[in-house]
């Protein structure tokens, strides 16, 4: 499960203008940063110890359990103490407080109302430091892989979160537009980028999961930990960084290059990636919405039924989690994005019992709609398309200069527009499909009478819809999206069904493991 220390920062992600509660504008007023509370002061030498010593499980209890504790108690609207309140405890290790400083700045994010543009720049600098230091090699130390998959979850949202700020221009005061001019290189989209991949190709991770293939490496077998006296973390940190391009990729709306990014790991697989639960979410999430906008609608299907079943089998677990609310709302996206991908593409035969039925209460009506291509079903695309997608951002930051505007919704109106454009291309490709469904072979005289068009323009429809529903897939091969092909033969269509091949390993495990949920209760059963 994501881990407490980063819940409530990412509780409040997927509302652009939400913010914790807070006391008032007084709370920062009457912060002290002199003061330290016992409680911090042993913190910070057992974290430090811990880490230190090279005690993975320690660490991550004090970070997944300690800080938040420690956070509600003292710190519930006002920031930790800084750095330099807490060096004397820590023996002023330079890079064990570049930690701290990321669990600084992650707080402030999270509780903090009201960040100014430089303690938002202090925060890319503080990541800059910190990542340089790992990558020049000389950290040796093991950290526990779910505070190294929130290091990078942070580094994008933060920057995401800089980039919708600093587009907000309207209510900006003289002062705060004089400081991002003051700061205007601070979360660069080059820079961004420029860490994210000088980490995965520092750390090699690409060719360790390849030489995984061949037996030559043990790095999912062993979560991606050292157990040779190595460290884990840059190694870990290039991991997570290919599933921080994609996401990063995606907020831009380059689905390509996003792809392209993830294509190491074999998401059909169990790996390292879904160990983290956030990290599993956010892999499948932004990897599904890539396909879809790629029109790769199957690897969407297919990866969201996965993830969607994996929820509803074990969110039970997690109901006392301070993510729960987090996971259900990635839940709920997801369940949107299917009912386009299945509207787009049907393809029922995918789809697993449990998620179908699921996805026909939330969406079966809506769904329905969706399939007459008219006004209100555009309107449904368009909200769905609007809860489901991300935040996306523009690379370029805005001028600075009167009248100001915000600017923040170019990014969104934008993506919004080409989906709705491929939706309407599509409008006509419904009515092609139910027809060449009924039949095996039938003349295109015969259907261009049932649609109501002239031959010329029904071979036109044909040609579009066999583009439509192939995409190219990160290998450059081309894919088909459709249940169903067909060719033309001396002016006669041909149509040819294909065949779902069944997966009886999925069959017996599904079977397992209603059998074992059916043990488990019959244990709790109390017999006289």
């Amino acid at each position: 499960m994501a881990s407490s220390a980063a819940a409530a920062a990412s509780f409040y992600r997927d509302r652009e203008d939400a913010a914790p509660p807070s006391s008032g504008p007084g709370a920062m007023a009457a912060y002290d940063p002199n003061y330290v509370p016992d409680s911090v002061k042993t913190f910070v030498s057992h974290l430090y110890r811990h880490i230190r010593d090279r005690n993975v499980y320690e660490t991550h209890q004090m970070y997944e359990g300690g800080f938040t504790r420690l956070s509600d108690r003292h710190f519930r609207d006002t920031p930790w103490p800084p750095a330099e309140a807490v060096a004397a405890h820590c023996d002023g290790d330079h890079v064990f407080l570049l930690l701290y400083r990321e669990l600084w700045f992650r707080h402030a994010h999270a509780r903090v109302q009201g960040l100014t543009p430089a303690q938002r720049a202090e925060s890319w600098d503080n990541y800059c430091s910190l990542f340089s230091v790992i990558l020049q090699g000389v950290v040796n130390m093991q950290l526990p892989n779910q505070w190294l998959w929130d290091m990078v979850d942070e580094f994008v949202y933060q920057f995401q979160s800089f980039c919708q700020y600093r587009a907000k221009l309207k209510n900006k005061t003289q002062e705060e537009i004089n400081l991002l001019k003051q700061y205007d290189q601070a979360w660069s989209v080059y820079g961004v980028l420029n860490y994210l991949k000088a980490l995965v190709e520092k750390s090699m991770i690409g060719e360790i999961l390849e030489r995984e293939k061949v037996g030559l490496e043990q790095f999912t077998a062993t979560d991606g930990y050292d157990y040779e006296g190595g460290s884990n973390v840059l190694k870990m940190l290039g991991y997570y960084s290919m599933i921080g391009l994609l996401r990063v990729h995606c907020l831009l709306g380059d689905y390509h290059t996003g792809l392209k990014c993830l294509a190491p790991i074999d998401i059909s697989q169990q790996g390292v990636y879904t160990t983290v639960i956030g990290s599993h979410i956010s892999t499948i999430y932004h990897y599904g919405f890539a396909s879809l906008m790629m029109r790769r609608y199957i690897d969407g299907i297919r990866e969201f039924n996965k993830i969607l079943l994996y929820i509803l089998k074990c969110k039970q677990y997690h109901q006392n989690s301070p993510q729960y609310d987090q996971l259900l709302k990635k839940n709920e996206q997801m369940y949107a994005l299917l009912a386009i991908c299945l509207s787009l593409c049907p393809q029922d035969k995918l789809i697993d019992e449990n998620v179908g039925t699921q996805l026909k209460e939330k969406y079966g009506d809506k769904m329905t709609k969706m399939h007459r291509y008219d006004d209100e079903a555009y309107a449904i695309y368009d909200e769905l398309f609007s809860y489901a997608c991300p935040k996306f951002i523009t690379a370029s930051p805005p001028v600075l200069r009167e009248p100001y505007t915000n600017y923040n919704q170019d990014a969104y109106r934008l993506q919004l527009k080409l989906f709705l454009y491929e939706v309407k291309q599509q409008q006509l490709l419904s009515g092609i499909r139910s027809y060449l469904k009924l039949y095996s072979t039938i003349t295109i005289g015969k259907l261009a009478k049932y649609m109501d068009v002239d031959e010329v323009t029904l071979r036109t429809i044909l040609m579009t819809y066999k583009h439509k529903m192939h995409s190219i897939d990160s290998d450059g091969k081309v894919i088909s999206s459709a249940d169903f092909d067909f060719y033309i033969d001396e002016d006669i269509i041909h149509v040819v069904e294909s065949k779902l091949t069944k997966n009886h390993g999925d069959y017996f495990l599904r079977q397992i493991l209603k059998f074992e949920e059916m043990i488990t209760q019959l244990d709790k059963v109390q017999f006289d």
